[in-house]
C-alpha cells in the first residue's frame, strides 16, 4: 500500500531543507511581528539588518544564539531573509532549517507548556509535508497556469492562512486521507446523503425557498425519489425525515461515532452518495459543485482542527444563516451606492439544516467541538451572478508566488495592460467603497480576508467584489445605531456585536493585516513598489469615499480606520501560549497584545 503514496518523489532531502527553511522564516517573521521574540539588531545597513536571537539550552544550559538578515517593513512587520539564518550551538555555526528545533529551543524563553509544544509539533509536521507537497507540484509548474484556472480549481492552488504558521495542521486527517480530501490535492469527491429524523434536525431557508424545491434542484428527481424508496424499506415516516449531506470523512470518524444510538434508532439512515462531483475549498469544509457550477456551493461539517478551530459547523448559526443572508442583501438592495454603484455580489447562504446531538445539547459548558458534527450549508454559486467578461478569483491567489519566484498578482497586472500603480487603485476601488458604506453607515461588517473575499476580473482588472461567509463572520456594532434598530431579533444573540474599534478590526485586521501586509512586500519584492506608495494610495482612496459622503462624518470619527494605532491581534500567540489545545464550550478567539501601528495614519502624517 505504501507504494501507492508519492513519498519517494516528496520526502527527499532537498524538498524537505526549502520547506522547513522557508517555514523557519515565516516563523520568525511573525513571532517577531507578535513580539513572542526579541532579537536584537547587531549590524544595520542600507537594505538589510543582522539580528540575533539568545536563547539557552534547557538541558546543558549553554548559550544558543540564532542569527539571520532582515528587512524592517512598515505595520511592525519584518521581512527575513531564509537564506541567512544561523544557528550557534555547543560554540558551532550552522546553516538553520529546521523549524521543529528551533520550536524546541523557544519554548522555555516563551513560556510554551510541553504539551502545547507537543501538539504544535505535530502540527508543523502536518504543514511541512503539506509543504513539500506543494513544493513539488509547484516545480512542474509556472505561475502562468493559473490563468486558465477556474475558480474552484485556482482555490486548490492556495498554500493556506499566510499569517498562521502552523496553516495545514489539520489534526485529525491521517495520510491518506490529507491526500484524498485536501483543498491543494484538488481531488474531487462525492457527498453522502443520510435523512435526518425532524425530532432533533430542524430546516431554515429565506422566504420563497421550500426545502423540498431545494433538494430536488441539488440531488435531481430520480436521486430524490430513490432516496425516498430507500427510507420507505426502512419502515419509516418519509415525510418525519430531512435529506442532509454529509461528508464521508465527517460519517467516517464522527457520525457513525459519536451517534450510534441515533442510528440504532433510525432518526438518522444512510441512503448513499449524491451523483455531483465536488471540489474543497480553502476552508476544506466548503464544496463547489463541479458537474453543475450553478448549483449551490454546499458547506459541511468536517471536524479536524486546523489553524485555531475545530471546523465544524455552529448550531446556533448555522439555524440563523438565511436570516443572516435577508439581513446583509436587504441593506444592499435599499442602498442605491452598493446596489448600483458598488454593485457588491453577495453570495447568500440561502438554506440551512442542522441536527441536534442528544446529549450534547443538553450538557452545559460542552466542548464546542461536539455541538458542531451534523448539518449543512446551501450558498448560492458565485458562477451564477457573473456577467459576459467577469472572471472571478480568490482574494488569497494575489500572494501566490510560483517557483521561480513570478507572483501571479504580477501577471495580471501584465495582462491588464495597466501600470502596477493603476491596478492597485482599481483594486483598492473595488475592494474598500462596499466594505466603508457596510460599516461607516450601517455599523455592519464582513471579515475581508483572503478566502472569504472573491474578486471579480474583466480583462484582469478589478472590477467588482463579492464577500462570502456570512454565518461566521459578519459582525456588528455595539453602538446604539439607529440602522442596528432593524436588526432581526433572532440575530442579536448570535451574531458578535463590538465596541467601534472591534468592529474596525474586521477590516484593518482582516483585510490590512492579514492580506495588504503580504501583497506589499509581494509588490515590493518584485516591482519595487515601496510600501509608503501602496498605504498612501489606499488612505487617499478612503478620504475619497469620505468626501462623497460627507453626511457620514460622525461615523468616521466613530470607525476610525486612520488612527495613529491598533490593538494588535496575534495568531501564533493565541496557539503557543494564551490558548494552546483547550476543549472550551466557545471556540478560540485571537490574543491581543501590544499595538500595531497604521501604516495609513503614517503615510498621511508625513504628508
Amino acid at each position: 500500500m505504501l507504494d501507492h503514496y508519492p513519498l519517494q518523489d516528496i520526502l527527499k532531502s532537498d524538498i524537505w531543507d526549502e520547506v522547513g527553511v522557508n517555514l523557519l522564516a515565516k516563523m520568525i517573521s511573525e513571532f517577531m511581528y507578535e513580539e513572542i521574540i526579541h532579537p536584537i539588531m547587531t549590524k544595520e545597513t542600507e537594505d538589510r539588518t543582522v539580528y540575533q536571537l539568545v536563547l539557552k539550552d534547557r538541558e546543558s544550559g549553554q548559550e544558543i544564539r540564532y542569527q539571520f538578515e532582515g528587512k524592517k517593513r512598515l505595520m511592525d512587520s519584518y521581512r527575513i531573509y531564509s537564506d541567512t539564518i544561523w544557528c550557534m550551538r555547543n560554540g558551532n555555526w550552522e546553516k538553520m532549517r529546521n523549524p521543529l528545533q528551533f520550536i524546541l529551543d523557544i519554548q522555555e524563553t516563551v513560556g510554551m507548556k510541553p504539551g502545547t509544544t507537543g501538539h504544535l509539533i505535530k502540527e508543523y509536521n502536518n504543514t511541512l509535508l503539506a509543504d513539500a507537497h506543494i513544493l513539488q507540484k509547484k516545480q512542474k509548474q509556472s505561475v502562468e497556469e493559473l490563468t486558465s484556472m477556474d475558480y474552484a480549481e485556482l482555490e486548490g492552488e492556495m498554500e493556506g492562512h499566510p499569517w498562521i504558521t502552523y496553516n495545514k495542521g489539520r489534526i485529525g486527517f491521517n495520510y491518506q486521507e490529507y491526500l484524498s480530501y485536501s483543498p491543494e490535492q484538488k481531488k474531487k469527491v462525492k457527498l453522502l446523503w443520510v435523512a435526518v429524523h425532524k425530532e432533533y434536525a430542524t430546516f431554515h431557508s429565506i422566504a420563497g425557498l421550500d426545502y423540498e424545491r431545494l433538494i430536488k434542484k441539488e440531488l435531481g428527481n430520480n436521486k430524490f425519489e430513490r432516496f425516498r424508496e430507500r427510507l420507505k424499506n426502512e419502515d419509516v415516516e418519509v415525510s418525519a425525515f430531512y435529506f442532509l449531506p454529509v461528508h464521508e470523512w465527517q460519517w467516517n470518524n464522527m457520525i457513525i461515532q459519536y451517534f450510534p444510538e441515533d442510528i440504532a434508532q433510525k432518526r438518522i439512515v444512510s441512503l448513499g452518495e449524491g451523483d455531483d462531483e465536488y471540489l474543497p475549498q480553502q476552508s476544506i469544509r466548503t464544496f463547489v459543485n463541479t458537474m453543475n457550477k450553478n448549483k449551490h456551493h454546499v458547506k459541511l461539517p468536517m471536524s479536524i482542527l486546523n489553524t485555531l478551530v475545530y471546523r465544524g459547523l455552529p448550531g446556533e448559526r448555522t439555524v440563523v444563516a438565511p436570516i443572516i443572508t435577508d439581513y446583509i442583501h436587504s441593506i444592499r438592495d435599499q442602498d442605491a451606492f452598493l446596489r448600483d454603484e458598488c454593485r457588491i455580489i453577495l453570495p447568500g447562504e440561502v438554506a440551512s439544516i442542522n441536527y441536534e446531538h442528544p446529549y450534547y445539547s443538553k450538557l452545559d459548558g460542552a466542548p464546542y467541538q461536539y455541538l458542531e458534527m451534523l448539518g449543512a450549508i446551501w450558498r448560492e454559486s458565485i458562477y451564477s451572478f457573473l456577467e459576459e467578461g467577469e472572471r472571478p478569483i480568490t482574494l488569497a491567489s494575489l500572494l501566490y508566488v510560483d517557483n521561480a519566484g513570478k507572483p501571479y498578482v504580477a501577471l495580471l497586472i501584465e495582462q491588464s495592460g495597466l501600470t502596477v500603480d493603476e491596478w492597485v487603485k482599481k483594486l483598492f476601488n473595488v475592494l474598500l467603497p462596499p466594505l466603508l458604506h457596510y460599516l461607516y453607515k450601517y455599523g455592519t461588517v464582513f471579515s475581508p480576508h483572503g478566502q472569504n473575499t472573491v474578486l471579480v476580473l474583466k480583462d484582469n482588472i478589478p472590477h467588482r467584489l463579492a464577500m462570502k461567509d456570512f454565518v461566521d463572520d459578519v459582525n456588528i456594532s455595539k453602538e446604539p445605531l439607529p440602522e442596528l434598530r432593524f436588526l432581526p431579533k433572532e440575530l442579536k444573540s448570535v451574531l458578535r456585536s463590538e465596541e467601534p474599534e472591534g468592529v474596525c478590526q474586521f477590516i484593518f485586521t482582516g483585510l490590512f493585516v492579514c492580506h495588504f501586509r503580504y501583497l506589499t512586500n509581494i509588490l515590493d519584492t518584485y516591482y519595487h513598489f515601496e510600501e509608503e506608495r501602496f498605504w498612501l494610495s489606499l488612505r487617499e482612496m478612503i478620504l475619497n469615499y469620505q468626501n462623497q459622503f460627507p453626511e457620514l462624518e460622525e461615523r468616521f470619527r466613530l470607525f476610525d480606520l486612520l488612527k495613529p494605532s491598533y490593538t494588535k491581534l496575534c495568531l501564533n500567540r493565541n496557539r503557543m501560549i494564551d490558548y494552546g489545545y483547550e476543549d472550551d464550550h466557545d471556540r478560540p478567539h485571537a490574543s491581543e497584545f501590544g499595538k500595531v501601528q497604521n501604516p495609513l495614519h503614517l503615510v498621511g502624517s508625513k504628508r
